[in-house]
């Protein structure tokens, strides 16, 4: 959601904002304008597919600035919005400019979150107003970059993320310790600045404004006419003041909106007063309780309910253990898959991730026996489809996509959903290889937490086109162990003890690293070929969270993948062979990088 403009309309007036020294305080954070912010702020390599370390690294320390504050953050993180993506994609590919959050930073920043302890539901359905209702009832701000909540009511106010300066925490010698220095916005300030203006008409002022789901186009003739002002002409804040201005004659939003819709035709009326109360539901109150998920555990959906979601995924959702990608199918039948700075002339990079993606379908939508795919409005019963919006050259396209049979050592081809944890690891494993083409044998020598990885690279490698080139795919194996190498030499708590020819081979690394390249040339082809690796990555990760983990979850903030060094080991490796043998000081290392190719290229 989000009232387009309205953000930039109150920056401009200064006195509607107080400065803040936050501490000691709940914070109730909208987690999804938390990780743009963290993932633009971290210094990340956008045209080469997400530096995800570097993330992880900011994420981590914008807590640790919430807890030298003594700030107690809450996150509901909702379902993704997909804004202008193709268009950045378009531009970053092209050499231009620009910020595009990478493919997997939502799975990051939850691994990341669950890390480092921190406290966070992830929302059934677009909820900004459930964020609202818990920062009212706990009475403390709320930290988004949403507009919306420029329209809530919120006791504790509103600080727009843009404002909080969590990387200048001040006051260490003061007696109340330290604070980070915020603006707080109010709509009772906002209100006063047009008096009478009322904040019960806030939500009426934000529909009429067109948010994210109200064409702005189809009122605009109606409330220009009934405000009678002309101020500002056609600019848009001048719409936006003057709407205002309109709105401040009424005691609240039924005589405005009665008003109003005497300016349209009488047979026109009734269907765009429900268009209007139905748009006015996103800010009323809602029935879920975000605080009985962080103080007892329980999350309850009525929408949730009321659809049939079993209870085990609407738990497993809640706490960030599917992805709303699985909502999203289950609930709309429908999906947006990602754009990424890709080569636009071929089809998409999530084509290659396609018969994963049927799979998950067949699991949450199972097709009745003998059914057969068919377009919407058909007579017969016809397997599910779903829809899919995806990239089509430079263009957004639908196709309906039909899910996939489950094979018969699945329940005999029926596996409901409610049931689906109820199945024997070793077939929910079996599955899960099959679709991947890959065997559990040739797995078994590989580390348990890379099994997954090294099975989406087999499958990446047999299903991409165009095919994978060697050197490419040597690169993808030696990102995977230098992040081995990493955790094993630098993290607090390392998997296996550090060996000194591993020191010594990480060393060596970090001055390989810090030499300059004559020249940083961008490969289109190449970064298509890793966006690819990384749709089969998110696609077989999120068909493992669906079968309840038959293979252990890669930890993906844990430098599992890092496309600025994978583009650099590239396009060394076209002019400098050698640079496979980087990592031939640790025998240890040296030896995983060749047992991930073998069981790769076999």
């Amino acid at each position: 959601m989000g009232v387009c403009g309205l953000m930039r309309f109150v920056e401009e007036r200064g006195s509607l904002f107080s400065e803040l020294r936050m501490r000691d305080t709940k914070l109730v954070v909208d987690g999804s304008s938390l990780y743009y912010c963290l993932c633009f702020a971290s210094a990340s390599d956008f045209r080469r597919g997400g530096d995800y370390d570097l993330f992880a690294a900011t994420v981590s320390d914008f807590f640790g600035s919430l807890r030298r504050c003594r700030i107690a953050p809450f996150l509901p993180v909702l379902r993704e919005r997909a804004a202008e993506r193709l268009r950045k994609a378009c531009g970053l590919a092209r050499g231009g400019s620009g910020e595009l959050a990478p493919l997997l930073v939502r799975e990051v920043f939850v691994q990341a979150l669950r890390r480092l302890g921190v406290p966070f539901v992830q929302c059934f359905a677009e909820a900004d107003r459930e964020i609202a209702g818990l920062a009212s009832r706990w009475g403390c701000p709320v930290l988004s970059l949403d507009s919306d909540f420029c329209v809530f009511d919120l006791p504790g106010g509103f600080c727009p993320l843009s404002h909080f300066q969590w990387q200048s925490v001040c006051g260490a010698g003061e007696p109340r310790g330290c604070y980070v220095p915020a603006r707080r916005f109010s709509a009772e300030s906002f209100c006063r600045s047009f008096a009478p203006l009322r904040k019960s008409l806030l939500p009426l002022f934000a529909v009429l404004s067109g948010n994210d789901y109200v064409c702005v186009g189809a009122l605009e003739a109606c409330y220009s006419r009934a405000r009678g002002c002309a101020e500002g002409g056609g600019a848009r804040h001048g719409r936006l003041r003057g709407l205002l201005v309109w709105l401040s004659q009424f005691a609240g939003p039924a005589p405005a909106l009665d008003s109003l819709l005497q300016y349209l035709k009488a047979r026109r009326r009734e269907e765009v007063r429900e268009l209007l109360c139905t748009s006015l539901q996103d800010y009323a109150p809602s029935e879920v309780k975000l605080e009985e998920f962080f103080e007892q555990g329980r999350y309850e959906c009525e929408a949730a309910g009321s659809a049939g979601v079993p209870q085990w995924v609407l738990s497993a959702l809640a706490r960030g253990e599917l992805d709303p990608f699985i909502s999203n199918v289950l609930l709309l039948r429908s999906t947006f898959l990602r754009v990424q700075v890709e080569n636009m002339q071929r089809p998409s990079a999530h084509s290659t991730a396609l018969p994963i993606r049927q799979l998950i379908y067949g699991l949450l939508l199972p097709a009745p026996r003998g059914g057969s795919a068919a377009a919407p409005g058909g007579q017969r019963k016809e397997v599910p489809l779903v829809c899919e919006f995806g990239r089509l050259q430079k263009a957004i396209h639908k196709a309906y996509v039909p899910a996939a049979s489950l094979p018969a050592e699945l329940c005999g081809d029926r596996c409901p959903l409610d049931k689906l944890t109820e199945v024997p690891i070793s077939c929910r494993q079996l599955l899960l290889l099959q679709t991947l083409g890959v065997q559990m044998s040739s797995l078994a020598s590989v580390p348990r937490h890379l099994q997954l990885p090294a099975a989406v690279t087999c499958y990446w490698l047999r299903c991409s086109e165009p095919p994978i080139q060697l050197h490419q795919l040597k690169a993808l194996l030696l990102v995977i162990v230098s992040g081995e190498l990493h955790r094993t030499t630098k993290d607090p708590d390392p998997p296996v003890s550090p060996a000194e020819e591993d020191t010594v081979a990480y060393n060596q690394f970090l001055k390989w690293k810090e030499k300059k390249l004559p020249s940083e040339e961008f490969d289109l082809d190449t970064a298509h070929s890793f966006c690819q690796w990384q749709c089969c990555l998110q696609m077989g990760f999120y068909l493992n969270q669906l079968l309840a983990a038959p293979l252990a979850e890669p930890d993906l903030s844990r430098r599992l993948y890092n496309g600025s060094l994978a583009h650099r080991l590239c396009q060394e490796l076209k002019s400098a062979p050698a640079v496979e043998n980087l990592f031939s000081s640790s025998q240890r290392v040296t030896g995983l990088y060749q047992l991930l190719l073998k069981t790769v290229e076999s």
